[in-house]
């Protein structure tokens, strides 16, 4: 083995053992609570991976992605919950509502197919909250999603009579509900960062980057324009129905009120600010803008009354307050993103010497 391939192999193990002991090392000095902020950044970093199928490798501008979100959490509900009285496994009904979420992106891609830019922004807004307000609706004549007040009791994952939804032990060792959900949104999360990496380095992701590039000379040298898009926003969108099927097992409750604008523009946010199209960049931003604001949430309120003696800004507002202060100050000062690609850093140089 060569010097190059002996340092890969000493990062990925470190990296293994640090990730397999990291919820009891934070669980221990921070609270459980810190392990289920850690859960929820895996589940972002599924959502921002496919996302940036759509953004940053194929350069289509999407304010719907939540829409595939919500339609794998309420397969996920409508399959393993008292509301139908279905209790399929997880095996299936995750499968199938990634499914679902995938023909969903085929649904958005087919008539927006020869929009782009602010246009086809708008349109998938719109399919955002079309989605977001018929499952608010879908509760009359035939009640289907239970309308706003969502569906409860959605059935934990179990694996071979193990629920994951009870503590649990192991080997002598206390496993928590979120501990076990994490190892299993880790899997998850490695599967999806395998699939958006063999993708980007395959004829497909190549065809991607072109039409991204160059539309027109994309389609001059022979590529199916059409079938590219449509493959972007299915694939995206399968990435966002394993998410949502998690999350609905992992909270156990879902409305509509989870699938609002915010998510999708938070979503968008971890792509940008942590580099489009750059794999590693993305899932920093995902964890970056996951975390950042939880921290910022136990730190605003304390400091106002070490600082004054009272509470002057509600600590939630003062935390989106600067949590937008600094994105916008992350846009002046380093546009191309916290972890940008070679390609997207050059181009960004090169602007800039232009400019």
């Amino acid at each position: 083995m060569t010097m190059d391939s002996n340092k890969k192999l000493a990062v990925f193990i470190a990296s293994a053992i640090v990730l397999a002991v990291l919820p009891f090392i934070v669980g221990n000095t921070l609270g459980n609570s810190w392990v289920r902020i850690i859960d929820f950044a895996l589940l972002y970093v599924m959502l921002a991976l496919g996302l940036n199928i759509v953004v940053g490798f194929a350069g289509l501008l999407d304010l719907g992605f939540i829409a595939f979100y919500a339609v794998g959490a309420y397969t996920f509900a409508l399959l393993g919950s008292p509301h139908f009285d279905i209790h399929l496994p997880f095996y299936i009904s995750i499968p199938l509502g990634a499914l679902f979420a995938a023909m969903f992106g085929l649904l958005l891609g087919t008539p927006v197919l020869k929009l782009k830019g602010d246009y086809l922004a708008i349109v998938t807004l719109g399919f955002g909250e079309i989605v977001r307000i018929f499952m608010n609706n879908l509760n009359a004549p035939v009640n289907i999603t239970n309308g706003p007040q969502g569906i409860n009791l959605i059935d934990p994952i179990q694996v071979g009579g193990l629920s994951m939804g009870k503590a649990t032990e192991i080997f002598g060792i206390s496993l928590n509900p979120v501990h076990m959900y994490y190892y299993v949104f880790l899997f998850l999360t490695v599967a999806v960062v395998i699939m958006v990496s063999r993708l980007q380095h395959s004829r497909i992701g190549r065809a991607w980057v072109a039409m991204r590039e160059d539309q027109t000379a994309a389609a001059a040298m022979g590529l199916n324009i059409r079938n590219i898009k449509l493959l972007a926003f299915a694939l995206g969108a399968l990435s966002g129905g394993v998410a949502g099927g998690l999350f609905a097992s992992f909270q156990g409750f879902i409305s509509p009120e989870s699938f609002g604008l915010l998510e999708s523009v938070m979503i968008l946010a971890m792509v940008v600010l942590g580099g489009m199209g750059h794999i590693p960049g993305v899932i920093l931003g995902a964890l970056v803008l996951t975390i950042a604001p939880e921290i910022l949430r136990d730190v605003i309120g304390p400091l106002q009354m070490h600082a004054f003696g009272k509470m002057l800004v509600d600590p939630e507002n003062a935390r989106m307050l600067l949590f937008g202060v600094a994105m916008v100050v992350m846009m002046l000062v380093r546009p191309e993103g916290m972890w940008p690609s070679k390609r997207r850093k050059a181009e960004f140089d090169e602007a800039k010497k232009k400019g």
